[in-house]
C-alpha cells in the first residue's frame, strides 16, 4: 500500500493550525504533518489545496446502532427497563452495524463514537467505543467495554414511578447506587475468601460487572442534567473512590468553578434541541464557554439520535457562535473528546503513530456552510461526497 500525500491545506492537527500544510498517511497510520513537504515517488497525492483537515470527529456520547434509524420505537435496544439495577447489559450484544446512521455519521467527519446504554435504568450497562465504518462489531471495536452507564434526574424516576418501586425520587436513584456498590463490596470480600480457602463461589453476572468499576478500570459516566444531580454524581463517585465522568452537564455553567475544584470531565449536550423536560430549562449555548473559561474539561455530544450525528460539527459551531473560541470548539469534537474517553493515544489529533481518521472539508469546518468532502478511517476512504 503505497503512502498517501495530503498537501495543500488548511490543517488543524487538534493542538495548532498549519497553512499549505501536508498530512502523510502510511499503513493505516499518520506517519507526519508538515508544512512545505515533498511527496515521496510513486505516492498517492490527493490535492486538498484550498480545502481544509481536521481529525475524524468523535462524539462521546451516543446511542447509534440501538436506536436505529427508521425502526419503531418499541424496537429500540438501549433501555432494558426491568430493573433499575443492570450492569451487566452489554451494549456490545445489541449493535446493529446497518444502522443508517452509520453512513450519515461518516458524511459529518465523525469517525469514532462511543455508544451507551440509555438512561431509564439507574445502572444501565456496559457502553463501547467503535469507529463509524459499518463491519462486523467486534472489528468496529475501539474499547469493549468502555464505561458503565448510569443515570440520574427525571428519566429512572418517571420509568420507575409507574412500575411503582424504587426509584420515585431522586432519593430513591441515589440508595440504589449505593446500594448497590455497597453488595458489590461485599461480594468481592465473599469471593476473596472463597478462593483463598479453595471452595467454589457461584458466579454473579450483576455483582461482577460492577467490581471493574468499584476498582477504578471502568469509567462510570452518569447521566445527568440539573446541577442537583450533578452533585449527587459526584458524591456518589467519591464516596466509593470511582474514577467518572459527568453526561449532559446541561446546568454545568451554574456551578462550573465546582466542577473545576473537582476536576469532572463533562459531555455536553445535546443543546441542539428543545427544552422537552424540567430539568433541561436552563439549557443554553453558554454552557460550553462558561466551562471553558472555568478550566473544565469538557467536549461536546450529540446524543444521537436525539440530534443527529452528522450534525457534530454543527453543535461545535453554535458553541463557537456563543463564545466558545473556534479552535476550543474543534477540540471539543477532536483532542477533548478522545480525552473524555481516555483514547487519546489512539485518535483525537493528527500526530505521528495515531489512526489516519481524518476529515476533508470544503471550507472552515465551523462555517455552517462547509461540508466533508472526504472521511478517511485507519488510512481508507470510507466516504466521499
Amino acid at each position: 500500500m503505497s503512502k498517501k500525500y495530503l498537501t495543500g491545506a488548511t490543517v488543524f492537527t487538534g493542538k495548532e493550525t498549519l497553512k499549505n500544510a501536508t498530512v502523510v498517511i502510511d499503513g493505516g497510520k499518520i506517519e507526519k504533518v508538515e508544512v512545505g513537504l515533498t511527496a515521496a515517488p510513486g505516492a498517492e497525492i490527493i490535492d486538498c489545496a484550498g480545502k481544509f483537515i481536521t481529525p475524524g470527529l468523535i462524539d462521546a456520547h451516543v446511542h447509534i446502532g440501538t436506536y436505529n434509524e427508521d425502526f419503531p420505537e418499541h424496537m429500540e435496544d438501549a433501555n432494558d427497563m426491568v430493573d433499575p439495577i443492570a450492569p451487566q447489559l452489554r451494549i456490545l450484544d445489541a449493535l446493529y452495524p446497518d444502522d443508517t446512521a452509520f453512513p450519515d455519521a461518516l458524511s459529518g467527519g465523525v469517525t469514532c463514537a462511543q455508544t451507551l446504554p440509555g438512561s431509564g435504568n439507574v445502572i444501565g450497562g456496559q457502553g463501547i467505543i467503535i469507529k463509524t465504518k459499518p463491519d462486523i462489531v467486534e472489528r468496529m471495536v475501539v474499547e469493549a467495554p468502555s464505561a458503565m452507564k448510569a443515570a440520574l434526574g427525571e428519566n429512572p424516576v418517571r420509568v420507575y414511578k409507574e412500575k411503582k418501586k424504587l426509584p420515585n425520587t431522586r432519593m430513591g436513584s441515589a440508595y440504589l447506587m449505593r446500594d448497590s456498590f455497597v453488595r458489590a463490596q461485599n461480594y468481592r470480600a465473599k469471593l476473596a475468601a472463597a478462593e483463598k480457602k479453595g471452595e467454589h463461589f457461584d458466579r454473579d453476572l450483576i455483582m461482577e460487572a460492577l467490581l471493574p468499576v468499584l476498582d477504578g478500570k471502568l469509567t462510570y459516566r452518569v447521566h445527568c442534567h440539573r446541577s442537583d444531580d450533578i452533585q449527587t454524581a459526584v458524591r456518589v463517585s467519591e464516596e466509593f473512590g470511582l474514577k467518572y465522568t459527568i453526561e449532559h452537564c446541561t446546568e454545568g455553567h451554574k456551578i462550573a468553578e465546582w466542577l473545576a475544584g473537582k476536576k469532572v470531565f463533562a459531555a455536553v449536550g445535546p443543546t441542539l434541541t428543545g427544552r422537552s423536560k424540567i430539568e433541561l430549562r436552563n439549557k443554553t449555548w453558554d454552557t460550553p464557554r462558561i466551562l471553558w473559561e472555568n478550566g473544565v474539561h469538557f467536549c461536546i455530544i450529540t446524543d444521537h439520535p436525539v440530534v443527529p450525528l452528522e450534525h457534530l460539527s454543527v453543535c461545535a459551531s453554535l458553541a463557537s457562535r456563543a463564545g466558545l473560541p473556534e479552535e476550543e470548539a474543534l477540540r471539543a469534537v477532536t483532542v477533548y473528546a478522545a480525552e473524555h474517553l481516555g483514547i487519546e493515544s489512539r485518535v483525537g489529533s493528527l500526530e505521528a503513530g495515531k489512526d489516519a481518521d481524518i476529515a476533508i472539508w470544503s471550507r472552515e469546518p465551523l462555517d455552517s456552510r462547509s461540508k466533508v468532502l472526504k472521511t478517511f478511517i485507519n488510512g481508507e476512504v470510507v466516504y466521499e461526497s
